[in-house]
């Protein structure tokens, strides 16, 4: 009883220091890439549960009252302190061992016992129990990750899948050129054909009306000179012509 109520002031003056050694030694490499960068964890770290007591020498008396004597008294100074006060205490009657100081001593060797006994087993299975507790505490929050996680990934895909419907909305813009590019050719072919058909069109009219002319022409010269030639001249031709062609005759006969 003494000794923890001596513990307390040591306690409070050891025992935030070695948690903050522990927590910035355990949590500055993890929270370095979660934390803000703003945020001071070497001064400020996050509390870190322990898992097991700390440490305790001759079964039960903690290694932080003999750490606060060391800086003091030296490496014997603890066990001459706890022996002297023992000493003092017994003699003076101040501590009287009675009946139930017996009892006691009994009653903390079965204690012992049972812890030396019974303790790994329990501690397997508070363990146990803590990390169920952990686990159905943390289901929530993994559940939420994993949900997060997992619209992360479908938000991926749908950004895949937009990329692939803007290369197609250019494939089809492509395609749509190129149909327009295809009807325009076919409209400049047929603008080239019609104006063709109507250039031969001026063609065959200026040449059959040349024709006409011309047979127009003829016909006229043709009129003309029958109109000039009188039955006398035509007479005169046919006989000269007769005439000509019995000279030929004649010449050709002598020839052979």
């Amino acid at each position: 009883m003494l000794s923890r109520i001596a513990l307390k002031p040591v306690r409070s003056a050891i025992q935030p220091i070695r948690m903050t050694q522990t927590s910035a030694t355990s949590n500055a490499a993890s929270a370095a890439t979660t934390e803000s960068p703003e945020r001071d964890l070497v001064n400020f770290p996050r509390p870190v549960r322990q898992e097991y007591p700390g440490k305790v020498r001759m079964g039960f008396i903690p290694d932080e009252w003999f750490q606060f004597f060391y800086s003091k008294t030296g490496v014997t100074g603890p066990y001459t302190f706890g022996l002297g006060l023992a000493t003092y205490l017994c003699s003076k009657e101040i501590y009287i061992m009675e009946h139930e100081f017996y009892t006691g001593l009994s009653i903390a060797i079965m204690g012992i016992y049972a812890v030396k006994k019974l303790g790994p087993a329990t501690a397997k299975f508070l363990d146990a129990e803590v990390a169920k507790s952990d686990a159905e505490m943390n289901a929530g929050r993994d559940m939420a990750i994993a949900e997060a996680k997992a619209r992360i990934a479908a938000e991926k895909i749908e950004q895949d899948r937009a990329l692939g419907m803007k290369m197609l909305f250019d494939a089809k813009r492509e395609n749509v050129a190129l149909q327009l590019e295809a009807a325009y050719r076919e409209q400049l072919v047929k603008v080239f054909s019609e104006t063709k058909k109507r250039l031969d069109y001026q063609v065959e009219v200026q040449n059959v009306q040349r024709n006409l002319e011309q047979r127009h022409v003829v016909d006229w010269v043709l009129r003309s000179v029958r109109a000039a030639v009188t039955p006398e001249q035509e007479k005169a031709t046919l006989s000269q012509c007769i005439a000509n062609i019995k000279s030929l005759a004649q010449q050709n006969t002598v020839r052979i």
